[in-house]
């Protein structure tokens, strides 16, 4: 066992290491979990547009869909067909728990490895589906690939990725999970001309990404953290020297050790939680995750065909419009990748906060003012209304969107952390599948009032993050406690009780360093 020596903590900076290449290329083989979870996200919409997939799944809205004075608002108001985009999302909400238990027990690396295999067992019971149970089941199957996913890659990353790069490769995880919403829109968009089977083909090609991950993942190393975690401290430390590029890791090591020492006290992390100095991380990593759903993202994304229709385009020129939200979506992460590192996590919330707002009240405006229950509006306030989304759209994806999944991961401590960012994960799974469930039918009965509705979220969230967020950037992922929450003006009030009292771990290896010296 490599022995553990204490030294005192001198801050992130004082960690020597390099960007390797094994961190890049791991966490960018990792990342193809969020082009998984992107692929369904765009891929959803798309399907449920095709004449072909509602003529034999769902007869009622294709009927619906086709009269000629039907309301332009509720033509897709069905609960099955909401059923099918949300049960994935309901799976994942209940295998986020297990992925937490298999990420402490089996380590983040063979979770993703499950991810893949469920997400391709999923795609196969949906390209091949031949009745509405087997479509929904393959979806639960599907939902569990996010739920393991989710749970792991965020993790993985956060743990192997030096302080100072973490936000920008973190962020390769919603990167890619705007890349996958881009290649589904565009496998839609030629699909869609194929009359009979351009369903199976859209849904198919989520084995890609998934047959990726799971092979990739047997090439990439478990991260440190987990390895020590489990009881692996020379592999630990053989794979800390590997991945920072440096000999001199001693420090970290430590402080790496003395927090698995301290996690493995706690024998139930999920009680743990409830902790008076645990509620500051669970409740700004659930909250992250509450907003970055009512921002009304997943509105754009799952339904951007069914919407870009119902303001009148035609079905080519909608799916072609969800093609450019999508290129928007992912040339905007580029500038979360480079900048969250450099501006901070905090000035890029607030700042799309502001510019989200702008779009989702003058879209609000200009539909209420035009778009009635069965008239067209005209093609110049179409184009306009996808101008604004666009502007929505950039500002979600270089600060909600990539930030809702990087700042729960890097927050909690090492005892709390699967724990914790299992409930940040849940809370995303359970408000996207109230949105997507509830979405067509909102937009039936409050009409254009949906984007108002969510506009008075974005409101909320960016007085959250101006008030309530701590600043992350540059901050050891094990030092978050001492350097962040403990400084902060409001949730510094939550450790006073425990100001004083110091790890047993760090007083067992200062003695154990008294003893080599004596």
């Amino acid at each position: 066992m490599a022995p553990p020596v204490f030294v005192d903590e001198k801050g992130g900076d004082s960690f020597p290491s390099k960007l390797t290449k094994q961190v890049v290329v791991c966490s960018i083989i990792a990342a193809f979990g969020g082009l998984m979870f992107g692929y369904d996200i765009g891929i959803s919409g798309g399907v449920t547009s095709m004449d072909s997939f509602l003529l034999k799944f769902f007869p009622v809205v294709y009927e619906k869909k086709h009269r000629a004075k039907e309301d332009n608002y509720c033509k897709y108001d069905n609960q099955m067909l909401q059923l099918f985009t949300s049960s994935l999302y309901l799976a994942a909400v209940v295998c986020s728990f297990f992925a937490s238990f298999c990420c402490k027990k089996f380590g983040r690396k063979r979770t993703m490895q499950m991810a893949a295999a469920f997400f391709f067992v999923g795609v196969i019971l949906n390209a091949a589906a031949v009745n509405l149970p087997m479509l929904i089941v393959g979806r639960l199957c599907l939902g569990a690939g996010v739920g393991f996913g989710n749970q792991a890659v965020p993790l993985f990353i956060s743990e192997i990725a030096p302080a100072r790069y973490r936000g920008g490769l973190n962020i390769c995880f919603q990167m890619l999970i705007t890349v996958g919403i881009l290649i589904a829109n565009l496998v839609n968009y030629f699909t869609s001309k194929m009359l009979t089977y351009g369903w199976r083909i859209s849904l198919g090609g989520a084995a890609f990404p998934a047959i990726f991950l799971g092979l990739g993942s047997l090439l990439i190393v478990e991260t440190p953290t987990s390895l020590i975690e489990r009881g692996n401290t020379d592999e630990g430390l053989r794979v800390l020297k590997k991945i920072r590029g440096v000999e001199d890791v001693q420090e970290e090591y430590t402080a790496i050790f003395r927090a698995t020492e301290a996690a493995k006290k706690i024998e139930n992390p999920f009680k743990n939680l409830l902790k008076r100095s645990s509620i500051p991380q669970l409740f700004c990593g659930t909250m992250l995750q509450v907003f970055q759903q009512f921002t009304g993202i997943n509105v754009i994304m799952f339904y951007a065909p069914v919407l870009f229709q119902t303001i009148g385009l035609g079905s080519d020129a909608s799916l072609l419009s969800a093609v450019v939200t999508g290129s928007v979506n992912s040339g905007s992460t580029l500038v979360a990748i480079f900048g969250v590192d450099r501006f901070g996590r905090r000035a890029l919330l607030i700042e799309a906060a502001i510019q989200m707002l702008v779009s989702q009240c003058i879209t609000g405006v200009i539909l209420a003012s035009q778009l009635g229950s069965t008239n067209a509006i005209s093609k110049l306030y179409a184009y306009i209304v996808m101008a604004l989304i666009c502007v929505f759209v950039s500002g979600f994806a270089w600060s909600w969107g990539p930030l809702g999944w990087l700042i729960p991961s890097e927050i909690f401590p090492l005892e709390t952390r699967t724990a914790g960012f299992f409930f940040a994960v849940s809370m995303n799974m359970i408000c996207t599948f109230i949105i997507a469930q509830a979405f067509l039918t909102m937009l039936c009965h409050m009409r254009s009032g949906i984007f108002f509705f969510f506009a008075a979220w974005i409101v909320v969230m960016g007085c959250f993050a101006k008030f309530l967020l701590p600043e992350t950037k540059g901050v050891p992922i094990d030092e978050m406690n001492e350097r962040v929450w403990k400084k902060h003006w409001f949730w510094h009030r939550f450790f006073t009780d425990e100001e004083g009292d110091q790890s047993c771990v760090e007083k067992e290896l200062k003695l154990q360093v008294t003893k080599d010296e004596v």
